[in-house]
């Protein structure tokens, strides 16, 4: 007789150390030490790159392209600009920043592209259309800056 999946995979091993049993209790206390407010967030939050790129996202997000496909589409690769960015900032490794840059840059195209496209269909307002475009081109310059270790 088949048996249906059992989540159980290892009863015998020993719960995750990681899902702490008592959140309020802090597991490396410090006296020392003064927790940064939540409000601080990454240091890399701050940097111009990410808000431009960030804006781009919500800019795309709240432009509602009627073109169904071309909203999936700028969507996505507003998304994977930011995405990318963000996930290339923390790397030290010139080949890793470069490869998640260059993915990002890759982005900002494509969405320059699916941005282009939905205005001059008329399945995005012009207005909007041009302030997403005028983004996309900062953050591609400043890709390019850390790309080319100008931005460091």
């Amino acid at each position: 007789m088949q048996r249906g999946f059992d989540l159980d995979l290892e009863p015998d091993r020993e719960p995750d150390r990681d899902l702490d049993p008592e959140p309020d209790r802090d597991p490396d206390p410090d006296p020392d030490r003064t927790p940064a407010p939540a409000s601080e967030g990454f240091r890399f939050q701050k940097l111009d790159a990410y808000k431009v790129a960030k804006e781009i996202a919500v800019r795309v997000h709240e432009a509602r392209i009627a073109d169904a496909e071309l909203r999936d589409q700028a969507t996505r690769a507003a998304k994977s600009a930011f995405l990318g960015f963000c996930e290339g900032l923390p790397n030290e490794m010139p080949g890793l920043r470069r490869r998640y840059f260059t993915q990002s840059r890759n982005s900002v195209c494509e969405l320059a592209g699916a941005i282009d496209l939905s205005a001059a269909i008329g399945a995005m307002d012009a207005a909007a259309a041009e302030a997403v475009l005028a983004l996309a081109l900062r953050l591609k310059q400043m890709l390019f800056a850390l790309l080319n270790g100008r931005g460091r």
